[in-house]
This record gives structure tokens, C-alpha cells and sequence, in this order.
């Protein structure tokens, strides 16, 4: 089943903190990764979503971009990233830095790209 668990949700200031300080980041257009691999987790991976309010005034437009993010991710996380984990943990923000919304498409396949660079990243 795929499914997207509140254990999955990175929430911790702490964590977000540290991601931001230490983690490694690269860009995929519409999208920038920030990621960094830790201990500290019960799932394999979690995940932010941040859609940044500069861009989208609109709390509407914000939301429905963050749902069509979090519902690509739910539907490739197995394929992309899981299953090259190998046992290791990883907390992942995904920061949608472009200036118009994009379709669902379009956002799962940038998403796909994105979750296999980083499954590259990660082996190196």
C-alpha cells in the first residue's frame, strides 16, 4: 500500500534546523532538494514540503501545489527511493521555487527525476 504516515512528515524544529544548517541540496526545476542522511528516524525517509508564500499569496494556491507535491511523492517513494535506502535514514525537503503552479503531470515527473538524483546522491 502506499501510503503517507504522519511518521513519514519531518516536523521536528530540531531536525529542520539541522537540515537546513547541514544537509547537501541540489536543484531539479520547480523544484529545490535539501536532504541530509540521519540516525535519528523511525522511517526510512521524511519528508517537508514547503511551497514559500513569495510566490503564491494565495493560502489556496499554496495548499493545492503542496497536495499535488505530497500525493507524487506517495505514489513513487517505493519505487524511487525505498527500495535504494538500504537500511539507511533520510530527511528530505522538497522547496517548490518556481513562479506558477505547475499540473499534477508535470510535478510527478520532476518528482521522479528529483527522487532518483537524490537515490544517486545517496549511493556516492
Amino acid at each position: 500500500m502506499q501510503l503517507f504516515k504522519k511518521q513519514e512528515r519531518l516536523c521536528s524544529k530540531l531536525s529542520i534546523d539541522l537540515l537546513l544548517e547541514k544537509g547537501k541540496s541540489f536543484n531539479v526545476q520547480p523544484f529545490k532538494i535539501v536532504w541530509q542522511l540521519t540516525e535519528s528516524s523511525t522511517t526510512p525517509a521524511k519528508v517537508l514540503i514547503s511551497v514559500p508564500k513569495r510566490n503564491f499569496k494565495k493560502a489556496v494556491d499554496r495548499n493545492k501545489l503542496k497536495r499535488r507535491i505530497r500525493e507524487a511523492y506517495r505514489k513513487n517513494k517505493e519505487s524511487y527511493l525505498y527500495n535504494l535506502l538500504n537500511g539507511k535514514r533520510i530527511n528530505i525537503m522538497f522547496v517548490y521555487i518556481a513562479k506558477e503552479q505547475l499540473e499534477y503531470k508535470e510535478i510527478e515527473l520532476k518528482i521522479k527525476e528529483s527522487l532518483q538524483r537524490l537515490s544517486n546522491s545517496i549511493k556516492n
